[in-house]
């Protein structure tokens, strides 16, 4: 009797261990997705992870051939969604769409986590990030670049508003203080919303915000631009300068999302969960809807993201402590 006339006659769960692991995965593989898709986003309706999600979720649902449903789990800074994804099983019938403070930047902050991004999540692809943008007050500060606003913060009481505690702004604008030398007040908000809307009554002088969000206000005049921390100008702001070109060296900062899994998926798997949402991602009306929202399209592997998602704990974990930040 021969293996496969063998494998026939074994149950279904002993044959399938019976088969090499490269077979297996690309069993696994053959068989994604065999109903529905749920993608996970542990912040509320509306938010910059969840309109994402549901962006990606339209082509990637029409490639596969199952729909992709998106199903919201806000509570405890991500911490609730990021615990139902780990809890899931690891056959990429339930994923994670998630911003930097989920992948991140709680586990540089919190000591006391309740879950490892890294050794409990599979990282499947950084989707698209979005720089800010230092904005000010123009009717409350006369700098109009930053040695100005450098100086006018050191001779003046000032505040800043954010999205949070924790939040990428914040932490941003704390890596701006280490840097600069300045002593700013944090004034968080339950949101970007807010924040900027506090801004421009004047009940703050400055804040960090995503490209996208504030735009629109610097357009009109509402607020000031100073800097953005891409590594290049942005075309939506072509006479703002990066912070290397108005004198801050390596402060190149992005908000970013990434897709993920639970650990222990099947790299065969990973490799083609990535491919169709890496597709979905650059889908002509998916591109151009980032784009109008101030996001670049990145779509990196999980090998890339990985790495990247290292890099990334390590940086805010040294920004934490040398500022001394405790979650709220």
């Amino acid at each position: 009797m021969n293996r496969r006339d063998l494998l026939r006659l074994l149950p279904a769960p002993l044959a399938l261990g019976a088969l090499p692991a490269t077979l297996r995965e690309a069993r696994a593989q053959e068989e994604w997705p065999a109903r529905p898709v749920t993608v996970i986003v542990p912040f509320a309706p509306g938010s910059s992870s969840d309109i994402v999600a549901r962006a990606m979720g339209v082509p990637l649902g029409q490639a596969i051939g199952k729909p992709v449903v998106v199903e919201n789990r806000p509570g405890a800074t991500g911490e609730l969604g990021a615990r139902a994804v780990i809890r899931s099983a690891a056959d990429g019938h339930t994923l994670m769409h998630a911003p930097i403070s989920t992948w991140a930047i709680n586990v540089a902050l919190r000591p006391n986590l309740g879950y490892d991004p890294v050794g409990q999540l599979t990282g499947l692809s950084q989707t698209v990030r979005t720089p800010n943008v230092l904005v000010v007050n123009p009717a409350q500060v006369p700098a109009n670049d930053l040695p100005s606003l450098i100086a006018w913060l050191k001779a003046n009481r000032a505040s800043y508003s954010t999205s949070g505690v924790g939040s990428s702004d914040h932490l941003t604008m704390e890596m701006f203080k280490q840097l600069t030398g300045t002593d700013i007040t944090h004034i968080p908000y339950a949101g970007g919303g807010p924040a900027t809307t506090d801004l421009i009554a004047g009940n703050v002088q400055l804040s960090f915000q995503n490209l996208g969000s504030i735009q629109p206000q610097i357009a009109d005049g509402r607020v000031k631009a100073i800097l953005i921390t891409a590594e290049s100008r942005h075309r939506l702001l072509p006479n703002t300068p990066t912070g290397a070109e108005a004198g801050l060296r390596d402060f190149v900062v992005y908000s970013w999302q990434a897709l993920g899994g639970p650990a222990g998926m099947a790299p065969a798997l990973m490799e083609r969960i990535h491919a169709q949402a890496a597709a979905a991602l650059r889908s002509p009306e998916v591109a151009r809807r980032m784009d109008e929202l101030g996001f670049e399209v990145v779509a990196s592997t999980p090998a890339q993201f990985s790495a990247f998602q290292r890099g990334e704990i390590e940086r805010w974990k040294r920004v934490v402590q040398a500022g001394n930040i405790t979650p709220s």
